[in-house]
């Protein structure tokens, strides 16, 4: 059964979409099954695997309005286990036509369930806000990833999103944990890097993953080629992060598995 992990920071820039579809890739390139799903209306994260968003017959969009099932919508890549929910601009006006509907906190959760025991990850990409479509992650996920940019003002939501978390694992799911956060955009050379992990690594001891992403030019390139920095440049400095951090959680959760069993 899928391990369901949100990627979320509402403040922007952060890396949040390079790094939901980075380790959605490295995943797969693992051979681990996995699925992301896309639900930030600009589609950055389908694209970001060279899927044209435009077209697409179905989009999550569709299959969260009930227009069409999850197994309509999803897309197979050309990178090795991994599939995709692609977003398009139409998801924008979603935010409204869900807030009509019953138990809207819950749809994309009823969605994933029916390919709950098809992959190994769902990866979900949420936008740079803390609205419906997050709030429906959130009750759809069991973990949360929270990519952070190494600046002072990355800090300064870091509280808001802990107490949404706490909000949403309160009224709507149990289950759900921060995963862990992921430092982006690190640079060693600089002290405010330096100051920034060792905040955060203070206020959240065994929640910050161990590999921090650094700057680099490679993985800025790769988007624009439609494809995940493992394929793009294997052995730049960003690929061997975020392959890495896949490690770590595909480690996580095996050995998770085996103690369910």
């Amino acid at each position: 059964m899928a391990v369901i992990i949100a990627f979320i920071n509402q403040k922007g820039g952060v890396g949040k979409t390079t790094s939901a579809v980075n380790i959605a890739a490295c995943l797969g390139s693992l051979g681990k099954k996995t699925l992301l799903c896309d639900i930030d209306p600009q589609g950055n994260a389908t694209s970001g695997v060279g899927i044209n968003k435009k077209a697409q017959k179905y989009s999550v969009y569709d299959v969260l309005v009930g227009d069409a099932d999850l197994s309509e919508a999803i897309v197979s890549t050309k990178f090795k286990c991994l599939d995709a929910v692609p977003s398009n601009i139409n998801l924008a006006g979603a935010e409204i036509e869900l807030s009509q509907r019953e138990n809207r906190e819950c749809i994309l959760r009823k969605t994933l369930w029916q390919v709950y025991d098809k992959y190994d990850f769902i990866i979900i990409d949420c936008p740079p806000a803390l609205g419906m479509l997050t709030l429906n992650a959130l009750a759809a996920s069991e973990r949360v990833i929270v990519p952070m940019q190494c600046e002072y003002y990355a800090l300064e939501g870091l509280s808001q999103l802990v107490f949404t978390i706490k909000q949403v694992k309160r009224l709507y799911n149990p289950t759900l944990e921060l995963d862990g956060v992921i430092l982006t955009m690190y640079d060693g050379r600089l002290n405010l890097s330096i100051q920034v992990m060792e905040e955060i690594k203070k206020h959240f001891p065994d929640k910050v993953y161990r590999n921090a992403v650094p700057r680099n030019v490679r993985l800025s390139e790769a988007p624009s080629h439609g494809m995940p920095i493992i394929y793009y440049d294997k052995y730049s400095k960003g690929s061997l992060a975020y392959l890495e951090i896949a490690r770590e959680i595909s480690v996580k959760y095996c050995e998770s598995e085996q103690n369910k069993k």
